[in-house]
């Protein structure tokens, strides 16, 4: 099975031009992840894309840089849309999920001013483009022919998938060359609790880990060295955070600990809701840190990483 062909793609935001990827696959042409809703990707497609004979868009995770275009896609060629289950979730419950968001962050400490500028982001296509009317479950409705393994690596978001085929992956946003990235703040719409996006992170590890020996296809970025590498920068990041945060562990208002660590520096709405994704997350590491010693135990990476560890854990 041959390598993908990479296609980038500008985009208008902070992480830069993004990575999609065609290939040929049981005869059928495949189109991984499609960019971000711009005139200017419309024009990459019909310029670059066979787009009448596009059989399949399989997408890693419906952040607007990766899944953007299917709306625009399912008017212009008859090919089958994939699109990761919790996804679907999001799509098909989006009112009960903003629901339970707000209740999520106003239990937490955010008052109702931020909650309707939140809301509004939220409801804006800044962040949700139109979805596809019509689209299938990539974890149960992708066709076995394909030879694609679907691998779940929660972490990034709660429905990362990594797509395998011979000696490739297509990897989304799970690895990127010099980008630290903690995990959003969710609703896991199958329970109503907030996703625990802690406990997916440490066994995502081990998956990635995992692909050692595969050519890493990435959403973003030039290509990664080696996973190890990758793994070790990911959490050499996280746990020179969590040392940083360790001293605030105990505040319990979300605002009152973003306006303490980060001096009055964080004023936009969305990236206040970044910052306290990252909060949680650190909190949850926190509570129970053995959990991501196991994950790095398993992968032979817990030496390369101990002191900092140690010194996130105990201070």
């Amino acid at each position: 099975m041959s390598t993908p062909t990479q296609h980038t793609i500008a985009t208008p935001y902070m992480v830069g031009p993004v990575h999609c990827y065609t290939a040929t696959m049981a005869g059928e042409q495949v189109l991984f992840d499609c960019g971000p809703p711009t005139p200017e990707a419309e024009k990459y497609f019909l310029n670059h894309i066979d787009l009448e004979n596009l059989h399949h868009i399989i997408v890693t995770h419906c952040h607007i840089d990766h899944y953007g275009m299917v709306h625009w896609l399912e008017k212009h060629c008859g090919a089958t849309i994939y699109l990761p289950y919790r996804d679907g979730l999001k799509i098909i419950k989006h009112d009960r999920r903003m629901t339970e968001m707000r209740a999520l962050l106003r239990e937490v400490g955010f008052d109702e001013g931020y909650l309707r500028r939140l809301q509004h982001v939220f409801d804006g296509r800044q962040l949700f483009p139109p979805f596809p009317k019509d689209f299938r479950v990539a974890e149960k409705d992708l066709p076995e022919s394909l030879g694609i393994e679907i691998i779940e690596c929660p972490g990034h978001s709660q429905s990362d998938l990594v797509y395998v085929g011979g000696n490739w992956a297509v990897t989304g946003d799970t690895l990127l060359k010099g980008i630290f990235q903690s995990p959003l703040l969710d609703i896991d719409l199958e329970t109503g609790q907030r996703f625990k996006n802690y406990e997916k992170y440490c066994a995502t590890l081990v998956k990635l880990w995992q692909l050692a020996d595969k050519k890493i296809l990435p959403g973003h970025r030039s290509m990664i060295k080696g996973v190890e590498e990758t793994l070790l920068f990911y959490v050499s990041k996280l746990l020179a955070r969590a040392g940083q945060f360790r001293p605030h562990a105990d505040e319990k208002d979300i605002m009152v600990l973003i306006e303490k660590i980060f001096n009055g520096r964080v004023r936009d709405v969305f990236h206040i809701f970044l910052k306290a994704s990252e909060i949680f997350f650190m909190k949850d590491f926190l509570q129970n840190p053995r959990l991501l010693r196991l994950s790095l135990e398993q992968t032979n990476l817990f030496e390369d990483v101990e002191e900092l560890y140690v010194a996130a854990v105990e201070g």
